[in-house]
């Protein structure tokens, strides 16, 4: 299957990229706040008892996240200036709403995530899937006051129609797409639509259940990633990226400490725009869109 979601476009071949006060990095959080439905598998921490209908020692292993990890990593955020991206399961507005009280508070950003992560977004014709969109970003809407424009499907899914879906509901950017350290526009039948760099690698889930590593480990990933990206910007290369946490994991005690240290490397340097991903789009789409278009146009 060819893929219609984007061109094919060179880094060499991109002009300079420059964001706001001269800063060299764009930095941001991608917070993921999620609800798993009881006696559905999904994310696990121990295979055996997945498959259960009735399976409490991975649900409360994940349940653990909103009653627990997320305020110890409210509190780290906090200490940093960070404000999170959230990637928000719209169930997550009913099941937990002190949560999203608490992220109004504190000015962040909310992107539609789906309905639960008990499911991933696919196997919809387009009708299913327009109707479910629009009932998502109703209810985010009136949960957190403000109207998504960023997405990021349960597991990273999508159906071949999801960008132009997200487009008709004012939808600008995903973060789906892991293929660049940069902003790049999407192809979407109508509408503006711009992929945003997602951390799969420098990503919780990644690191601490696929590679197994410590909680030092997982800091250390992070300045390796931090280093090379701002070592690239100081030559004029300017990237975006992103740390994308889960509560449930990095909300542990024991790898808090660790979380803490990586935002501490991170925003000690004074070149750093320390954001969010709506802010990001938004200076991307005002500052490069239309001329990024104009280029691949023109080398079609």
């Amino acid at each position: 299957m060819t893929n219609h979601a984007y061109s094919y476009w060179p880094l060499p071949e991109r002009p300079p990229l420059e964001w706001p006060d001269g800063k060299r990095l764009a930095f941001y959080v991608g917070l993921n706040i999620e609800h798993f439905e009881v006696g559905k598998p999904s994310t696990s921490l121990s295979p055996v008892t997945a498959s259960l209908e009735l399976d409490p020692l991975n649900h409360g292993w994940r349940d653990y996240g909103t009653r627990v990890g997320i305020w110890r990593v409210m509190e780290l955020l906090d200490e940093h200036g960070v404000r999170a991206s959230v990637l928000l399961n719209s169930a997550v507005c009913d099941e937990y709403p002190q949560v999203v009280e608490a992220g109004r508070e504190r000015g962040w950003a909310w992107c539609g995530h789906g309905l639960t992560n008990s499911g991933l977004w696919t196997g919809m014709e387009i009708e299913e899937e327009r109707e479910q969109l629009a009932a998502l970003v109703a209810r985010l809407e009136a949960a957190t006051g403000t109207k998504p424009t960023g997405w990021l499907g349960p597991a990273l899914t999508e159906t071949v129609n999801t960008p132009r879906l997200l487009a008709e509901q004012g939808f600008t950017y995903t973060l789906d797409w892991c293929c660049d350290d940069q902003p790049f526009p999407l192809t979407p039948e109508s509408g503006r639509m711009i992929s945003l760099p997602y951390a799969i690698e420098v990503n919780d889930i990644v690191q601490f259940l696929g590679a197994g590593v410590t909680g030092a480990d997982f800091a250390q990933v992070v300045r390796d990633q931090f280093d090379v990206l701002h070592a690239e910007a100081q030559r004029g290369v300017g990237s975006v990226m992103c740390l994308a946490i889960h509560p449930f994991l990095v909300g542990q005690p024991f790898r808090a400490r660790y979380l803490q240290e990586a935002l501490a490397y991170v925003c000690g340097h004074d070149d750093v725009w320390v954001t969010t991903s709506d802010e990001i789009a938004n200076w991307y789409l005002e500052h490069y869109y239309d001329d990024a278009l104009a280029q691949l146009a023109g080398g079609a």
